[in-house]
């Protein structure tokens, strides 16, 4: 099925590409949350009027994302846990955790917007991804101290 994206859509396209989806994608996902329209002469008409309205909301969507990115910057991110005498975490510090702590910050960033490339699993400082927009991303350091 294809569709004229109204956002700009991760590992799909920018916003007015007009890309191919699946249609259970596209009926369940992309229609409900006004992402994407039908890919037709009556739409297209449609999109061309309303486009300069939706440049104006990607634009703000960019500097909530430079905004969110600076603020990553400023905070340090330190977890005490509980570790066995080699250092090792009994478990692991998971997204939810590091969504909570943001949180706690007044740091809003979405769960898929976090990239954990090696599992945290012991003391020392480690490396996540924040992506909070599409080509935008941080790499933020986390401590873990021993509790």
């Amino acid at each position: 099925m294809k569709v004229i994206l109204t956002t700009t859509v991760k590992k799909l396209g920018k916003m007015g590409d007009t890309v191919t989806v699946k249609p259970g994608y596209a009926r369940n996902f992309l229609f409900p949350n006004k992402m994407a329209l039908r890919d037709n002469k009556k739409n297209v008409e449609y999109y061309d009027k309303i486009k300069d309205e939706i440049k104006r909301n990607e634009e703000v969507k960019i500097n909530e994302a430079k905004d969110l990115i600076a603020k990553l910057k400023k905070t340090q991110i330190t977890f005490k846990k509980e570790a066995d005498e080699k250092d090792q975490l009994y478990g692991s510090i998971s997204k939810k955790e590091i969504l909570d702590y943001l949180a706690d910050k007044n740091i809003k960033v979405k769960s898929d917007d976090i990239l954990i490339k090696n599992p945290i699993k012991s003391i020392g400082e480690h490396k996540i991804e924040i992506n909070p927009y599409v080509n935008m991303s941080e790499e933020i350091n986390i401590i873990v101290n021993k509790n």
